[in-house]
């Protein structure tokens, strides 16, 4: 055997045996992982239960759960949540806290001291000791059947083999500081909606923020139909430019993405059967395994036989939406305000105490301790004041402090669990203004065909003030006082028997000024849903779940259509002549077809033209705003209406220095375009949406591993139709959590469909079950199919 012979010999054993090491070390992760599979089949003792538990898994995973009490069936679901989701359940209470650095070491220590700041554990341990008796019942037995369901795998959860961290059991106060990650999500905790208007005033004035950042525009689509009248143009004038100055642009700009949700409801007047008809999808950001878990409760009490059907929060007993046969309710974010940033005047010596109506107090040291994986733990000063924690300063003399509902104990609470048995749309209202989450547009429909619109969660009374701009409440003429009453939150039951929410503003005039603006989203999308609905209801047709499902599928370009005009108005034969390319892009512009589908290049050209423009337009007036606050974004304001008069009746003293007139600064966008285009490599008739578009759905893990073994945690890379303007929002990492179209008593007509899967296993066959039904807008339903699966639960 020559020598080269024996050197591939020896090469060949050596690859052989690394190959052999790989393939056990693959099996022996797949036997670990097979070990944290959910118990599907069988029976299996729980202590604590009043009598058999029975749950039948149908082919997607859903579970019917059946049992003899409330109590019992939510310590069944806490086992199956436990089985399916514990790990997800782990992160959110640990987000709650600011506790993931236990999990993650030091790369989570800054986001756990933005989190540990508020002090959500302690809060959160308050909420316990005042659950009313009920509360009490459900979230013990919750909490133990959490715990049973944890112990009863044969091995851990498989992240935590990842993590290298054994899990911790879960407590009662572990399910309120869930919900307190939910409030991170959901609401304004760093103050910038404020902090933005503030940055606007303090350097452009107040006409500029009126004008810039007005409480209401056009696209207004308030439920009772108020409007606010057009701000002028602000008095301000930039030095004309002496030349053309070209600036680069820096790439497509982002969304205006404002974290938000679809209801709307009919009432009976418009439907074949009398019942009114919900439809809900919630827009949250994507991720594997999703936020929601779908089940159906059965129980009997003293009231006789429930069933409700829709989706929980795991690490919670309650539905979090769906339909109980009688009332059916949804929710989109509310975006009243519920959060301020107060101006606290500090001691000039040693900024140890504030100003307060009484005299100077001294701010108080909270000392959290943050336990930090494989390092040494974190000691981390939460300054507090009685009005909440200082969030930034001092500046000038003046620390910023948060106030926020969250922060008190009674606005956190489980009594929307009562939903499940409400039996009409007026006793839904009453358990909303009882109800303590983080703020919500509530929409109920029920069985006798009423649908209504309220707030759910507390709402503080502010006086002295709007809330809209961070004040001093060191003398005490500005303050909160309290809560509104129930009979004050704005309750809306519409004559013609149509709802509809996309985040927009709901109410003006009184009603505004109790609930406040923490922030709405411009009304574009809720007013496509409004006229589709209205639409719907003058065709003379009776309205089916299947016309809202449509509703909820609509991706129809309605904000654009006139900014595809306009750009075809700028892009002129004069214009083209000067620049070849701009023929290309002019002729892709006019294969415009109104929806924002994957394959559509027009429909991305247009968007990113009209952002484009808006950077052009806003940047000389926001560099002093952007210097003045760090987290400064004038995306986050209504500023639609001022852009188009802007662009329209370009007034000179308003114009960009960068440019000489504003038909340059308007090709300049156009020409930004085709730079974009240019950048990803293709012409501007294949510049489609789809290629932007494109679902980003991953697990928490997979961004660390190699491409296959990432697509084995995620969901398909697909394209995907929709945008933020219109019912059908979609961008890469956020869109519509779930779709949810029922008629209360009319379940079986109900339409259904969720991201991703039941399971967070990926060896589980639900992990991705029901997710191509997504993805497509199928009409899945929602009841849940044939048992294939049963497990008994006994005492």
């Amino acid at each position: 055997m020559s020598a080269l012979q024996k050197r591939f010999q020896y090469l060949f054993s050596v690859l052989s045996v690394l190959l052999l090491i790989v393939i056990a070390a693959g099996v022996y992760a797949w036997w670990q992982m097979r070990g944290s599979l959910a118990q599907l089949d069988g029976e299996r003792g729980l202590s604590g239960l009043s009598a058999s538990v029975q749950i039948e898994r149908d082919a997607l995973g859903v579970p019917v759960i059946t049992g003899a009490t409330r109590a019992d069936v939510a310590r069944a679901l806490g086992f199956l949540h436990a089985q399916e989701r514990y790990f997800q359940m782990d992160l959110l209470r640990r987000s709650g806290a600011g506790e993931l650095s236990e999990l993650f070491g030091k790369a989570a220590v800054d986001f756990d001291k933005s989190h540990r700041l508020h002090g959500f554990r302690r809060t959160a341990e308050k909420c316990v000791a005042q659950l009313s008796p009920a509360e009490r019942a459900v979230l013990t037995a919750y909490t133990a059947g959490v715990n049973s369901g944890l112990a009863a795998l044969p091995k851990i959860p498989w992240e935590y083999l990842v993590v290298r961290t054994p899990p911790q059991p879960w407590k009662m106060e572990d399910s309120f500081l869930v919900i307190y990650a939910m409030w991170f999500d959901l609401q304004d905790w760093r103050g910038d909606s404020e902090q933005n208007l503030r940055a606007v005033r303090q350097t452009l004035g107040t006409p500029a923020m009126n004008f810039f950042a007005p409480p209401g525009d056009s696209w207004d689509a308030a439920l009772d139909g108020t409007t606010f009248p057009p701000a002028p143009l602000p008095p301000l004038r930039l030095k004309p430019a002496a030349e053309e100055k070209p600036t680069a642009s820096h790439g497509e700009p982002p969304s205006d993405v404002i974290l938000g949700s679809n209801a709307f409801a009919v009432s009976g007047a418009h439907t074949a059967h009398g019942a009114a008809i919900l439809a809900n999808d919630m827009h949250l950001g994507f991720s594997v395994p999703h936020i929601w878990y779908r089940a159906e409760f059965n129980w009997r009490d003293e009231r006789g036989a429930h069933r409700v059907d829709g989706v929980t929060l795991p690490g919670t007993p309650a539905m979090t939406v769906g339909s109980n046969g009688r009332v059916a309710w949804g929710f989109t974010d509310a975006y009243v305000d519920t959060t301020d940033v107060i101006i606290a005047e500090t001691d000039s010596i040693g900024q140890i105490q504030y100003r307060t109506p009484r005299g100077w107090v001294d701010i108080e040291d909270r000392t959290e301790i943050i336990k930090v994986k494989n390092g040494e733990p974190v000691t981390f000063i939460a300054r507090w004041t009685e009005w909440g924690p200082i969030i930034s300063g001092p500046d000038d003399g003046k620390y910023f402090v948060m106030s926020w509902t969250a922060h008190a104990p009674e606005a956190t609470n489980f009594t929307a669990m009562e939903l499940e048995t409400a039996t009409d749309t007026e006793a839904a209202i009453g358990i909303m203004h009882r109800s303590g989450i983080p703020n919500e547009n509530a929409l109920i429909a029920d069985a006798d065909g009423k649908v209504a619109w309220t707030i759910i969660g507390k709402i503080p009374r502010r006086v002295g003030y709007d809330g809209r701009l961070p004040v001093s409440w060191a003398f005490g003429d500005r303050k909160w006082d309290g809560w509104l009453k129930p009979e004050e939150v704005p309750v809306i039951r519409p004559a013609d028997g149509l709802l509809w929410s996309g985040n927009q503003r709901a109410v003006g005039g009184a009603a505004l000024a109790l609930v406040g603006d923490g922030g709405y989203d411009r009304g574009a999308r809720a007013s496509q849903i409004r006229d589709d609905l209205r639409t719907l209801a003058a065709s003379g047709k009776k309205i089916t779940p299947a016309d809202l499902l449509g509703v909820q599928l609509d991706d129809r370009a309605v904000f654009l259509e006139r900014w595809q005009k306009f750009l075809l108005e700028v892009l002129t034969d004069e214009a083209v002549a000067k620049k070849k390319e701009r023929a290309v892009l002019r002729d892709a512009v006019r294969t415009w077809n109104g929806h924002a589908s994957p394959d559509s290049a027009a429909y991305r050209l247009v968007r990113a033209f009209r952002s484009h423009a808006a950077e052009r337009t806003f940047k000389p007036f926001f560099e002093r705003a952007e210097e003045s606050y760090a987290r400064f974004s004038w995306r986050r304001l209504q500023y639609e209406d001022a852009l188009w008069q802007l662009v329209h009746d370009k007034p000179v003293r308003m114009l960009n220095p960068a440019h000489q007139t504003w038909d340059a600064l308007l090709l300049a966008a156009a020409d930004d375009v085709l730079a974009d285009v240019d950048k990803a490599g293709v012409t501007p008739a294949k510049f489609t949406w789809g290629r932007f578009n494109t679902l980003k759905m991953q697990h928490p893990f997979s961004r660390f591993l190699p491409g296959p073994l990432a697509r084995l945690l995620d969901m398909p890379a697909t394209q995907m139709a929709g945008d933020s303007n219109m019912p059908r929002v979609l961008n890469p990492g956020h869109g519509a959590s779930e779709r949810l179209v029922v008629s209360p008593g009319h379940e079986a007509e109900a339409i259904f469909h969720l991201p991703g899967g039941q399971s967070g296993h990926p060896l589980s066959p639900y992990y991705r079950s029901g997710h191509e039904a997504w993805v497509k807008g199928a009409a899945t339903p929602l009841l849940p199919g044939p048992a294939q699966h049963t497990l008994v639960l006994k005492p």
